[in-house]
């Protein structure tokens, strides 16, 4: 048995970026952080911000898209995904990203916080990502 799930609550880096494949459906795109406090052994406050790289698909997508903005918190349901492109020297690179099967909006915010509450998609929408080919992804 083995489990792919990721539990994330931070706040965006940027407004999402959301494009649409050539079949026409949405994807978007966002960096998220995640932070962490601890008392280091003097005493002294430390902390570490995680940086994770988001996509949400469908109407999710166009629903971050419309609603979310840089700063605003979010809670992300996933799971992880590492892929290779090549970059424009011709160089393999990997992107570790977390593919959202839920979006949920948390805390205020101006941009419709009451219409993004619990933003999440149908289970087809949260199957579609795996299904999806890298040629898909329109950046």
């Amino acid at each position: 048995m083995s489990l792919n799930r990721v539990l994330l609550i931070g706040n965006l880096g940027r407004d999402p970026e959301v494009r649409f494949t050539p079949s026409g459906r949405a994807v978007a795109r966002f960096p998220l952080a995640t932070s962490e406090v601890w008392t280091d052994q003097e005493g002294q406050r430390q902390e570490r911000t995680e940086w994770h790289n988001v996509v949400v698909w469908g109407k999710q997508a166009e629903s971050c898209g419309q609603y979310l903005a840089k700063g605003r918190q979010v809670f992300v349901e996933g799971s992880i995904r590492t892929r290779q492109y090549d970059d424009k020297d011709g160089n393999k690179r990997y992107i570790t990203e977390v593919i959202a099967q839920r979006v949920q909006f948390l805390g205020g915010g101006s941009r419709g916080a009451e219409a993004g509450r619990g933003a999440s998609g149908t289970p087809e929408e949260a199957a579609a990502p795996v299904a999806a080919e890298e040629d898909d992804i329109p950046f």
